[in-house]
């Protein structure tokens, strides 16, 4: 079966300080099909976070190419890249980077209203979407009223609201607690089994790599895939 994401032959090269060119991946090649959630591990200053900004066009390969659904970047322009990351694409990182001078119901309407959806639809989708994280009674809370667990929540209702096909996290659970941790993680994948979304998380957690469909360790530039987790930690 044909991958919904896939990466073949990605090289990202950085110069640095000195001038010295640093190759931070190196030929590396992933396949993600459709509803799969891929695990990627790997030491610190290994390239896990370069990689999901690449397969989330946030960023450009020195070489290489990436798909969604058969659709090369390469042949996109800036527009209709934007247009991907906010209608097919969607985002968690460990901090959450919510508005803080918008209620927790506007900061998940935003993709929606960005992408020009009705507002009493976005609404109408949004509040679904912080009903599924257990948000239904903060709504009307901005940022700084909310936990950090709850600000986490609705950035993923935020992630997810437009129904994206493929999900990008990373360390989505790194700035919270082992018992806040173990909840989003609940959350991050039952709701990505039940809306059938694809899913790439970078992460130190073991518990949460353990649950993905496969994990991957990025080292030398590459991915290996990890057919026992524990061997990593």
């Amino acid at each position: 079966m044909k991958p919904l994401l896939e990466a073949r032959g990605l090289r990202k090269v950085y110069t640095g300080g000195d001038g010295v060119p640093i190759e931070v991946l190196s030929h590396l090649d992933l396949g993600v099909q459709r509803g799969e959630v891929v695990a990627v591990v790997g030491a610190s200053g290994a390239g896990k976070s370069t990689l999901l900004h690449l397969l989330g066009a946030l960023d450009e390969p020195t070489a290489g190419e990436i798909w969604l659904d058969g659709v090369a970047y390469s042949t996109l322009a800036a527009e209709e890249k934007d247009t991907l990351r906010n209608r097919r694409l969607g985002f968690v990182f460990q901090f959450h980077h919510l508005l803080r001078e918008f209620t927790a119901l506007e900061n998940v309407m935003m993709p929606l209203l960005i992408a020009g959806v009705p507002r009493a639809e976005a609404q109408s989708r949004a509040e679904e979407l912080l009903a599924m994280v257990g948000l239904a009674g903060r709504m009307a809370h901005r940022p700084p009223q909310l936990s950090g667990g709850e600000q986490q929540r609705c950035a993923v209702a935020r992630a997810l609201v437009h129904d994206p096909e493929v999900l990008l996290a990373d360390e989505p659970s790194g700035n919270l607690d082992q018992a806040h941790s173990g909840m989003l993680h609940d959350l991050l994948l039952g709701l990505a089994r039940t809306l059938e979304t694809s899913m790439v998380v970078v992460t130190h957690n073991r518990a949460l790599a353990e649950r993905a469909d496969r994990v991957l360790l990025l080292e030398g530039g590459r991915l290996h895939p990890v057919r026992a987790p524990e061997a990593v930690w």
